[in-house]
């Protein structure tokens, strides 16, 4: 600093000015900035070249022009912001702000200057920073949107675009701060200026938010509101759907008898001809999976509702209209149907878009939990774990106790004891609260059976019993009967052989047939091998052979390698367990991989 004041007054104004400007600075623009004429300027830049404070652009990182010039190093840019007196320098951001704008470099050029001067209650200034924020968005920054709205409300709006800013400012915080957006949404409807569709946009976002937020009450009770309020049937046809959608996550009761049934005939008379039908395709798919309906008829459900194989324009993971939740349903409901690598193709979608797009908060969370699941589900135990932790990572940024929170945590614990690693999962469990109670929202899969397994393995029988048996009445309650979504009677099967053996064999009995009805190898083949292990002799040995034979066509290959090790361990054959150790190691699954090599040391095979 020094050196700038022995170079003159003109120098310190023209370094100043390159200072306020931050990138892309020129000769020109810091000549109109610091008020010099351009003979003044060249000479000024040349005398800061000379001592080393600004200096020529470096040619790798692009292709200066003769006038380009940035500062040698951040420090010396910081130290010669930090000279400029408080009021020169908001002064000179409100004057940098309209060269940049003039100069046509955009609204998000400008806001850096804007986001600087005090509020003076200017239209133009509010008018600015939104359109800074929506170039923002479109370019993967939701946090240099929301900071740009954040400064448009201190302006502030003028009384009939108030509450635009808040509807836009709720949109760009939704999952990072999903109370705050509630606040926002709240806020903006209660004010004029909402009206039309931007106005459905905001209840259907501030219902969004709501179960995110773990009300899911209150986000039904918001959508059936506005629905009995507007006249529009094409607006109520969505916010039907839209209340079916959030029904159909509540864990508990439902509190719309028959649903399933008017969803049902709401969808066959749907083709797919626009987004709200496919929504509904896609409810009602999602629907039947959890209650355990045929699975090639889920299946055409949800296919009905793509376009050319793909995601119709307007229903994808950053489309507002609808939200990121109908395709999470739409691919979790391929994920339990054994169409996985239609889910994955959709998970990992999802994770490209949210990060091309900057979105770091619970949609972000949310990808990397869903591409865990179907790193889990196929087998990929490793890479699942390393999904769930990144997941949980964020989540917990964004709120503990939240349902992306309980989903990473839920999905985690899950992977970690399919790998044997019991400890590790308690360990889990403790620190990040897995116990009731549960969120308001369901959580794939079912948390009880999860937790009730965690129970189990860690010597906590009764617990783990009663656990099951809690999520045996909400899933009766709520006639959802897919067995591999809500595993509870073969674990309570399981629990129970030595102690109930008869009510243990109903139980497999019941979720034989509720796999059969469902259809799927995965399906089957578990319940076959649950009902192998209440067995003994040649017919366990029978049962596990078809255990086998089932989940070997499946796509699950965790579920795969244990029926092989159950298999080769009940029929004593020293070739089916080295397969399914093979196959256990493949997947990560350790505790497997040990009780293989425990029987083949044992010397239980032939």
């Amino acid at each position: 600093m020094a050196r700038l004041e022995q170079l003159g007054v003109d120098s310190t104004r023209f370094a100043w000015a390159a200072a306020i400007l931050g990138d892309g600075i020129t000769v020109d623009m810091v000549a109109r900035l610091a008020t010099l004429d351009r003979a003044d300027a060249a000479r000024c830049a040349e005398l800061l070249r000379g001592a080393r404070i600004l200096t020529a652009p470096d040619p790798a990182s692009r292709q200066p022009d003769a006038d380009d010039l940035e500062f040698v190093h951040p420090l010396i840019a910081t130290a010669v912001y930090n000279s400029i007196p408080d009021a020169l320098r908001t002064a000179m951001h409100g004057i940098a702000a309209q060269l940049v704008t003039d100069s046509g470099l955009g609204a998000a050029a400008a806001s850096r200057h804007l986001l600087q001067v005090h509020p003076d209650d200017d239209p133009e200034v509010v008018a600015q920073l939104r359109d800074a924020a929506r170039e923002h968005l479109a370019v993967g920054a939701p946090e240099a949107a929301r900071r740009c709205l954040e400064r448009a409300l201190k302006e502030p709006p003028l009384p009939d675009i108030h509450a635009r800013v808040l509807y836009e400012l709720g949109c760009a915080t939704l999952l990072t701060a999903p109370a705050t957006t509630i606040g926002h949404l709240r806020t903006a409807l209660a004010m004029p200026g909402l009206d039309g569709e931007q106005r459905v946009n905001a209840v259907f976002r501030l219902s969004e938010a709501l179960l995110h937020n773990n009300q899911l009450e209150e986000a039904v009770r918001t959508v059936q509101a506005e629905a009995a309020r507007n006249p529009d049937p094409s607006v109520r046809l969505r916010l039907q759907a839209v209340q079916y959608m959030w029904e159909g996550i509540h864990p508990g009761e439902t509190s719309s008898p028959g649903r399933s049934e008017r969803l049902a005939e709401l969808a066959a008379t749907c083709t797919g001809r626009d987004n709200a039908e496919r929504a509904l395709l896609i409810l009602c798919g999602f629907d039947a999976m959890t209650r355990g309906e045929n699975a090639e008829e889920v299946v055409e459900l949800c296919d009905r509702a793509l376009v050319n194989g793909r995601i119709a324009p307007g229903l994808g993971w950053t489309d507002t209209e609808w939200g990121l939740e109908l395709p999470m349903m739409l691919a979790t409901s391929y994920v339990y149907t054994d169409r996985l690598d239609r889910a994955e193709a959709l998970f990992t979608e999802a994770l490209n878009t949210y990060e091309t797009a900057g979105w770091s908060g619970g949609h972000l969370a949310l990808a990397h939990t869903y591409v865990g699941l179907g790193h889990r589900r196929r087998g990929r135990l490793r890479e699942a774990e390393k999904s769930l932790r990144e997941s949980l990572r964020i989540a917990e940024r964004v709120g503990r106790g939240l349902p992306l929170y309980w989903s990473a945590v839920c999905n985690l614990i899950d992977t970690l004891l399919a790998r044997g690693h019991v400890e590790e999962a308690r360990s889990v469990a403790d620190r990040y609260g897995f116990d009731p109670p549960y969120p308001s929202t369901i959580v794939l899969p079912d948390p009880r059976p999860v937790r009730a397994r965690l129970l189990l393995a860690t010597g906590r029988t009764e617990e783990g019993v009663n656990e099951l048996e809690t999520a045996e009445k909400a899933a009766v309650a709520r006639g959802r009967h897919n067995p591999v979504v809500h595993p509870w009677a073969t674990e309570l099967s399981r629990a129970l052989a030595t102690e109930d053996p008869g009510r243990a064999a109903r139980l497999v009995t019941d979720a034989r047939r509720h796999a059969e009805r469902f259809g799927t190898d995965t399906a089957i083949g578990e319940a076959l091998r649950c009902a192998a292990s209440l067995e003994t002799g040649q017919r366990a040995v029978r049962l596990a052979a078809q255990a086998v034979a089932y989940l070997e066509a499946s796509p699950c290959q965790y579920e795969h390698a244990a029926a092989r090790v159950e298999y080769g361990i009940a029929a004593r054959s020293e070739a089916e367990l080295r397969r399914g150790l093979a196959l256990a190691d493949s997947c990560g699954a350790d505790g497997l991989v040990a009780r293989a090599r425990e029987a083949l040391t044992a010397g239980h095979v032939g």
